[in-house]
């Protein structure tokens, strides 16, 4: 009986070294609210990288607690409209970062990539504000997102060598997504995915508008050069380096 105790418990600790929990104040988004859609980019080849980042080796949406919480008052706003949220990502290790970094600055343009930033050269992404050495994404006090209207439409899975429209092209052409038109695909990098442009329908724009106000009513702020990504302003800036886990 002690033998088999001892194994147990040797067993439970090598599984709890594995396991490698979060740091104090962070949470999985499953666990505060299981309600919100995600669709986790960078651990997969769907993203203007074309290939998993450094760091995501799973498709978790993980935050501090405080973000978590206030995600699920806009949340539960959201619901009486119809509509959900669906977080694309969340907490980014810092060797991410990194990897956006170099990745910028291969000197490698192929059409996959061409679709993320049509107009641009990916070299010219860190002067303009789109790509930085270091991210709110970090501290985990960031999140990218869009809105779903429920139920969720079923949508075809992204095919890597599908021949995809632009990021600003018309919704139906671009990648699959089940989100709402917000008149651009989320990480494109052009001025037609600015919060306030003006170069999108009137019903693009509302749809913005409905994702900034029930953001910004749980104390988010959103970056004007990308209206699927809000912070959380508040202390606690730390930049993390731990890898995004199985949860």
């Amino acid at each position: 009986m002690r033998l088999t105790t001892a194994i147990l418990l040797g067993g439970l600790g090598v599984s709890a070294a594995a396991a490698q929990p979060l740091p104090a104040d962070f949470v999985y988004l499953r666990d505060v609210d299981p309600t919100i859609v995600q669709d986790m980019r960078y651990a997969t080849a769907n993203n203007f990288v074309g290939r998993v980042l450094n760091g995501y080796e799973a498709g978790e949406c993980i935050v501090t607690r405080s973000v978590g919480a206030a995600l699920k008052r806009v949340q539960q706003d959201l619901k009486p409209l119809g509509l959900s949220l669906k977080v694309y990502d969340c907490y980014r290790p810092q060797r991410a970062v990194d990897d956006m970094y170099a990745w910028a600055q291969d000197g490698q343009e192929t059409p996959a990539q061409r679709r993320y930033n049509p107009k641009m050269r990916k070299a010219d992404l860190f002067e303009l504000g789109y790509i930085a050495r270091h991210s709110g994404h970090s501290t985990g006090k960031a999140v990218d997102l869009t809105l779903v209207q429920l139920p969720a439409t079923r949508v075809a899975p992204f095919d890597p060598k599908g021949d995809y429209a632009d990021c600003t092209g018309p919704q139906n052409l671009r990648a699959p997504d089940s989100s709402v038109d917000m008149g651009t695909g989320y990480d494109c990098s052009d001025e037609k995915a600015h919060t306030g442009s003006k170069a999108i329908t009137a019903q693009q724009r509302r749809w913005r508008e409905t994702l900034v106000s029930a953001m910004a009513k749980q104390g988010f702020a959103n970056f004007r050069l990308e209206w699927w990504h809000f912070s959380l302003p508040g202390p606690g800036n730390t930049a993390f380096d731990f890898p995004v886990a199985k949860r």
